[in-house]
């Protein structure tokens, strides 16, 4: 071979070398961008069917968003409907048009709206709480329902209150009478009212429980309304399950010098700074974890563990309900109920005390 060829297949040959590690480098390089790009945020919003500032079940959900904003870096908001249901529905589809990940939408009142909604969007995915959608309509694969069992919360907190009022406590009075306030006469709030009853009546089977219901949830001056003619029937201690309207019952407990008990959030903890006079009439509360229930289902969500097109329920073995075991309580309550409240609260997760429902009657 002469010289003149072998110079040319040495070139030859160094521009392959050099051509294929350009390839190599290049998709180095390709798969470093790939793996040093940042994942895609989880794009969540609330949709709340009423307003925020309830103290109690809405707050509750936003603050469930809010923990995974700065546990899980999502990307959160949180809509306000107001309470116009006409609104309701072209308010969720519209952000169903939009570029959410996921759409969070609770309660009852929006339960049709998800139904007619979801099967147009299933590359979307929609949970819902305090209600479950029916799974027995098609295309609803794409929706997580989250249910509580309120009943078994309810069930200690009406065993407080019977100990209460039985007792020589210093804002209990002679008669053994309790109160519940109810938001509307709705399967969900009579579960509330089944566990608290039955709580009642398992301490002592003479105490009198009084139920009111307001139609609202929405209408404070109702509630207090409703509750201070408890009190003058010989309530000492009323048990408010009725959101917004639920906030009247506590001013009712302040003016007449009795005691309440919150639902949903921990009401003394969101009153003790602002008003602790207030607050100091909250025994306790039942708090319905809906923040809880929110966080896990969007962390389960992201880890892609989720399952969607079916319902769970969350009761005091998976922390969906509890009492609020805060200073108030301490202080307020003797140690001799509250250790009660504790073998009580055993019993039922252990399916001895079994707790009746208002679903299915």
């Amino acid at each position: 071979m002469s010289k003149m060829k072998k110079l040319i297949f040495t070139v030859l040959a160094l521009l392959m070398v050099f051509a294929v590690a350009a390839v190599f480098t290049g998709c180095k390089k390709k798969e470093t961008a790939a793996a040093e790009a940042p994942a895609k945020k989880l794009k969540v919003v609330l949709y709340v069917n009423g307003t925020l500032g309830d103290k109690s079940f809405f707050d509750s959900a936003a603050r469930g968003v809010k923990m995974a904003e700065d546990k899980l870096g999502i990307m959160g908001k949180v809509v306000e409907g107001g309470y116009d249901p006409a609104k309701w529905e072209p308010d969720i589809a519209q952000l169903a048009e939009g570029d959410w990940d996921i759409i969070i939408a609770g309660t009852w009142q929006l339960q049709a709206y998800l139904e007619k909604i979801a099967p147009k969007h299933p590359e979307k995915k929609f949970f819902t709480y305090d209600t479950s959608v029916d799974y027995s309509k098609p295309g609803l694969g794409n929706i997580y329902s989250i249910l509580y069992s309120q009943n078994e919360g309810s069930f200690l907190v009406g065993a407080l209150a019977a100990m209460i009022t039985t007792s020589d406590m210093p804002l209990a009075n002679p008669a053994k009478v309790v109160g519940f306030l109810g938001g509307m006469d709705i399967p969900v709030i009579n579960d509330f009212k089944v566990g608290f009853t039955e709580g009642v009546k398992y301490i002592d089977p003479s105490v009198k429980v009084l139920v009111s219901y307001a139609g609202a949830f929405s209408d404070p001056a109702k509630g207090k309304e409703l509750t201070l003619a408890m009190f003058d029937q010989g309530a000492d201690i009323t048990f408010n399950v009725a959101g917004e309207t639920g906030l009247g019952g506590i001013d009712a407990a302040k003016d007449k010098n009795k005691y309440t008990i919150g639902v949903d959030s921990d009401q003394y903890q969101l009153f003790k700074d602002t008003d602790p006079a207030k607050a100091s009439h909250i025994v306790t509360s039942m708090m319905k974890n809906v923040d809880v229930s929110i966080y896990r289902a969007i962390k389960m969500a992201q880890a892609g563990t989720l399952k969607y097109g079916a319902a769970e329920v969350l009761g005091l073995k998976k922390d969906g309900i509890g009492i609020a075991d805060n200073e108030n309580y301490k202080k307020v309550v003797p140690e001799k109920f509250r250790n009660k409240i504790m073998d009580i609260e055993k019993k039922i997760i252990s399916g001895e005390i079994k707790v009746g429902t208002a679903f299915g009657k």
